[in-house]
């Protein structure tokens, strides 16, 4: 079972291997999805997430084995990038592949540092009376535009994707989850506000954002807003339809 192991974990090889092995029979379950699977686990002293990606079909087994990366590498690659640019996220511990006699994919893992956090962007957004919305607000959204300077496009930047600790009053700390989607490049302006557009802002959410956003960037606050406000909208508009879409399939 080939491994890839960040070097500071290079002696704990075996037992990395070991929590793979039975991983199916071991450790407390977070996420059960239908192809992937997120477990947490010990591994010497220090708790572990391990995310499991199911066996990819014919095709994606061939592309994913010689034309690109797996999710398990970007989720590895991707991780080392973002700390090496100071964005945080789990650290990046191991990444394990298996593969058949033709060098065709089968299942992976991917291994790194479990975080406990206080919440998720998630209840921050559906929650108008969370304690601090505001403050928590204006810091993501300085999260957010380090992320953008260090190049960095989050396809999947959406509420539930961002751990939140609480470190001392009013002050919290970001991490990105779920990390085998992105691109690396400089942003436009309108990319960048583009890029929030799967937090489900409200307007008044839109404000907050757009105009620590505008202080950060040296951009206008009023174009910001316009921006970030058009391609919230649209987004909620697009999500609505397949939703109502879906349900008159499904009468039918």
């Amino acid at each position: 079972m080939p491994i890839i192991l960040h070097p500071k974990y290079k002696e704990q090889q075996k037992a990395i291997l070991q929590l793979v092995k039975t991983f199916f029979n071991e450790g407390d379950l977070i996420v059960k999805g239908s192809r992937n699977t997120i477990k947490s686990n010990v591994l010497g002293k220090e708790k572990v997430n391990i995310k499991y990606f199911k066996k990819p079909g014919a095709l994606k087994s061939v592309i994913y084995s010689f034309f690109r990366s797996t999710k398990a590498k970007r989720s590895f690659d991707y991780a080392n990038y973002l700390l090496e640019n100071n964005i945080p996220t789990p650290f990046p511990i191991a990444y394990i592949e298996e593969r058949n006699a033709f060098g065709l994919l089968g299942d992976s893992y991917y291994v790194c540092e479990q975080i406990d956090y206080d919440f998720t962007i998630r209840e921050l957004i559906h929650d108008p009376l969370f304690p601090e919305r505001n403050i928590i607000l204006e810091d993501f959204a300085e999260f957010t535009f380090n992320m953008h300077e260090a190049r960095v496009n989050f396809l999947d930047h959406s509420p539930g994707n961002t751990l939140v600790t609480k470190r001392g009053e009013s002050n919290y700390d970001f991490y990105l989850i779920d990390l085998n989607r992105m691109k690396f490049q400089n942003l436009s302006i309108e990319a960048r506000m583009d890029n929030f557009k799967k937090m489900w802002l409200s307007r008044t959410m839109v404000k907050v954002i757009a105009k620590k956003y505008a202080e950060l960037s040296g951009q206008p606050e009023e174009k910001l807003l316009s921006i970030l406000l058009e391609k919230t909208i649209q987004f909620k508009r697009k999500i609505t339809k397949k939703k109502w879409l879906k349900r008159q399939i499904k009468r039918k």
